[in-house]
C-alpha cells in the first residue's frame, strides 16, 4: 500500500538517479578540461561504479562524448569525457523591430545553423507595427529551415526559446506588451506552427544577458559569485541583472526594463505612453535623430538600411562640426545612460556593467560621460569601482542565450532529455 505524500522507495531512487545524473553532467560540463571518469568521481563524491553507469547513460544520449585516451599513460588508459558535439542542439528564435532570425547551438556551444533575415517582403527590416501573425509566421518558416538541416546533419533538437522585446509571462507563453514592435496581449507560440512544447519564451534582454556567462558556467547550478548587469542597446533598452550567476527575473519574470525608467519627466513621449523613458534619451533612435537621420522605424531615403550606425561611427571617427556633434550626442545618451544604470547599482550593489548591441559598438564614445555619472550618483563609487565594458557576446546575443537557456535546461536535468529519447 502506498501512503498519499509518501515517496516510494522506487520513487526515491529515482530521484536518486536523477539528481546524480545531473550532478555528472554539471561537472563535465563545467569543467575547463576533461575529465576521466575517475575525476568525476572524485568532484561529486559518488563511487567510481555509480559514475561509470551514468556516463554511459550520457555518452549513450550523446549528451557526453569520449576523446582517444592520452598516450603515455601507465595502467589503465584514463578517458577524458567532454560536452558532444553536432549531437544535440538548442534553438534560439528572437523578433526584433529590425530583424528575425533563429540559431542552433551544440553542446559544446559552437554554432551549427543559422538564419537571421529582415522583415518579409520589405526592405530595409522594420517591425514596428508590423503584423505578429505574418511575422512570427516567417520566423517559424525559418526554425524549420533550420530544424531541416540540423536533422540532416544527424543532429536532434532539445526545444526552443523564443526572444521577444517586451513584458514576457514565460510560464503562461505570453507577450503582455512589446510597445516597440507594437503588439500586445498575445500568445506567440502557435503563430510559430512548431510543436508548442518545445517552444518556450523570454525576454529578450534576459537570454542576452544569459549569453555573457561562460558557455561552461551556463551549466552551473548559480551561487558562484558571478553578478553583472547587461544593458542591450537597440531601438528600445532592456537589462539583464545577473546575482551569483543567476539572472534575477522579479516576481513575474519582468525585471530589467530599464528602457522605460524614467530620466526626464519633461522629456520625450515614449511608445509605452510615459514620458522621458531612457530608451526615448539614449536608444538607437534617439542618437540617429540627434545626428539628423532617419531612424529605425523609418526607411532612409538612400536606400541604406535604416537603423545603420554607419554614419554615427564616421562622424564620431572625423573631426570638425559633424566630428563635434556626434560625441555630444552620443555623450548625452552615456549621461542618460549613466543616470539610469545609477540607480540600479545603488539598489542592487553591482560592480559589472556589460555593454552589448550598438552600445557595444558606441562603447569607447558612450563611457566618459556614463563612468562620471555612476561616480557621481553611486554613493559607494569611492570605495569600490565599477567595471564599464563591452559585453563578451554582443552580435544577436539573444539569439545565443536563447538557444543556451535549451541546453542549460538539458545539462541540469538530462533524465528528462534521456526519457524524452526511450519514447522515440
Amino acid at each position: 500500500m502506498e501512503l498519499p505524500g509518501v515517496a516510494t522507495p522506487k520513487a526515491r531512487q529515482a530521484s536518486l538517479r536523477e539528481h546524480n545524473l545531473a550532478l555528472v553532467a554539471r561537472s563535465v560540463f563545467g569543467s575547463p578540461e576533461p575529465l576521466s571518469r575517475a575525476a568525476v568521481a572524485l568532484a561529486t563524491g559518488l563511487t567510481r561504479a555509480t559514475v561509470g553507469s551514468l556516463v554511459d547513460q550520457l555518452v549513450a544520449g550523446r549528451v557526453v562524448a569520449e576523446l582517444a585516451p592520452a598516450p603515455g599513460q601507465v595502467g589503465r588508459p584514463a578517458v577524458p569525457l567532454v560536452p558532444a558535439s553536432r549531437t544535440v542542439v538548442g534553438l534560439g528564435l528572437e523578433v526584433n523591430v529590425d530583424y528575425v532570425g533563429v540559431r542552433a547551438l551544440d553542446l559544446s556551444g559552437a554554432t551549427v545553423a543559422e538564419r537571421i533575415e529582415g522583415a518579409p517582403g520589405a526592405a530595409p527590416a522594420d517591425f514596428s507595427g508590423s503584423d505578429p501573425v505574418r511575422v512570427l509566421a516567417r520566423l517559424g518558416d525559418l526554425a524549420r529551415d533550420v530544424v531541416a538541416e540540423v536533422e540532416a546533419d544527424g543532429m536532434q533538437v532539445a526545444g526552443t526559446r523564443l526572444a521577444l522585446p517586451g513584458l514576457v509571462d514565460a510560464r503562461a507563453g505570453f507577450l503582455q506588451v512589446a510597445p516597440n514592435l507594437g503588439w500586445e496581449s498575445l500568445a506567440p507560440v502557435p503563430l510559430l506552427g512548431l510543436l508548442p512544447a518545445s517552444v518556450e519564451i523570454a525576454n529578450e534582454a534576459n537570454l542576452a544577458g544569459l549569453a555573457q556567462l561562460p558557455f561552461g558556467q551556463f551549466a552551473s547550478s548559480g551561487h558562484d559569485g558571478t553578478t553583472f548587469v547587461h544593458v542591450s542597446g537597440d531601438v528600445g533598452i532592456g537589462a539583464a541583472i545577473v546575482l551569483d550567476g543567476e539572472l534575477y527575473l522579479g516576481r513575474h519574470g519582468w525585471a530589467g526594463e530599464i528602457g522605460h525608467v524614467v530620466v526626464d519627466p519633461a522629456g520625450p513621449r515614449c511608445r509605452c505612453g510615459a514620458t522621458g523613458c531612457l530608451e526615448q534619451l539614449a536608444g538607437k533612435d534617439a542618437i540617429l535623430r540627434g545626428l539628423g537621420l532617419e531612424a529605425s522605424v523609418a526607411a532612409r531615403p538612400d536606400g541604406a538600411a535604416s537603423g545603420d550606425l554607419t554614419p554615427v561611427l564616421e562622424a564620431l571617427a572625423g573631426g570638425g562640426e559633424p566630428g563635434e556633434r556626434a560625441r555630444a550626442v552620443v555623450g548625452r545618451a552615456g549621461k542618460a545612460l549613466g543616470t539610469a544604470l545609477s540607480t540600479l547599482v545603488n539598489l542592487l550593489d553591482l560592480d559589472t556593467v556589460f555593454l552589448g548591441g550598438v552600445y557595444a559598438t558606441l562603447a569607447e564614445d558612450l563611457r566618459p560621460q556614463l563612468e562620471a555619472e555612476l561616480r557621481t550618483r553611486v554613493l559607494a563609487s569611492p570605495w569600490e569601482r565599477i567595471v564599464v565594458r563591452p559585453a563578451p557576446v554582443s552580435g544577436y546575443a539573444a539569439l545565443m542565450g536563447g538557444a543556451r537557456a535549451v541546453l542549460r535546461d538539458l545539462v541540469q536535468a538530462p533524465s528528462d532529455f534521456l526519457e524524452t529519447l526511450e519514447r522515440l
